[in-house]
């Protein structure tokens, strides 16, 4: 079997860099992860009455706390694939890009650590 890249390519050791794979399944499995969560979110919500002391004491509900946390660390995390690919598909300027990534991702990680923390707070409020 022959190696197809060229021999500057071989010595750089440039090629496939083995990591698309992996976050494009990323990216499904949380898209597919997202379906029935948000599902039970807007069903939850539909069925609930437009009363604050209602709303809290559902979300004080275990299930309610568990399931409101997971979909808020999984909505960020596919956020920040999808923001990712599209930064990588479309900012040709590497600086420009590597700094937009960053960005991305903190605002991504800082908005998911501030939801976590105040569905946990109205979880567990007394």
């Amino acid at each position: 079997m022959s190696d197809l890249r060229t021999p500057l390519s071989r010595a750089k050791g440039l090629g496939s860099a083995k990591d698309g794979t992996h976050h494009f399944w990323h990216q499904r499995l949380t898209a597919l992860l997202l379906i029935p969560l948000v599902l039970w979110l807007g069903f939850s919500l539909a069925a609930l009455p437009v009363e604050h002391a209602t709303f809290v004491a559902w979300v004080q509900q275990p299930l309610a706390t568990m399931l409101l946390t997971l979909l808020i660390i999984v909505t960020f995390y596919h956020a920040q694939l999808g923001l990712q690919v599209i930064i990588e598909d479309y900012v040709s300027n590497h600086g420009r890009r590597t700094l937009l990534l960053l960005l991305s991702n903190l605002v991504c990680l800082v908005f998911g650590f501030v939801g976590v923390i105040a569905v946990l707070k109205i979880a567990f409020e007394a």
